[in-house]
């Protein structure tokens, strides 16, 4: 069990990591005009597709989407979606602040982490069994 809840945070980590730099890799996205509808739905996959910054973050993401496949088979739902979001949250804050694409921690911010790993443990160790 202890594997798959493992599995659960990595899953976490692989989500919020790979948020802020998503975002960052789809700057440039409303520039990109077209005359038609298709036109303008092809040229924004050609923009994201031809850009490194965003395909490869989202690769990574994908992943996190994979293990998360692996993890959800042994584990209850009831622990698997809570455990995996939550954290994803929390990472996304924790890599944003760290890459400066977000504003930095303060204490609330800190105090939300802190409480959302706790909650997360609490959920896992009562699934544990």
């Amino acid at each position: 069990m202890w594997i798959y809840l493992g599995l659960l945070l990595l899953t976490g980590m692989l989500w919020g990591c790979t948020n802020p730099f998503i975002r960052q890799g789809t700057r440039g996205l409303r520039k990109v005009k077209a005359d038609t509808k298709f036109g303008q739905a092809r040229a924004e996959v050609k923009f994201l597709l031809g850009n490194w910054r965003y395909v490869l973050p989202w690769l990574v993401n994908q992943a996190g989407s994979l293990v998360y496949l692996l993890a959800v088979q042994r584990v209850p739902l009831s622990l698997a979606v809570p455990a995996a979001n939550s954290l994803a949250f929390a990472f996304t804050a924790l890599t944003g602040a760290a890459v400066g694409s977000e504003q930095p921690l303060d204490s609330g911010s800190v105090v939300g982490i802190v409480l959302i790993a706790a909650g997360t443990a609490l959920c896992c160790w009562d699934k544990a069994d």
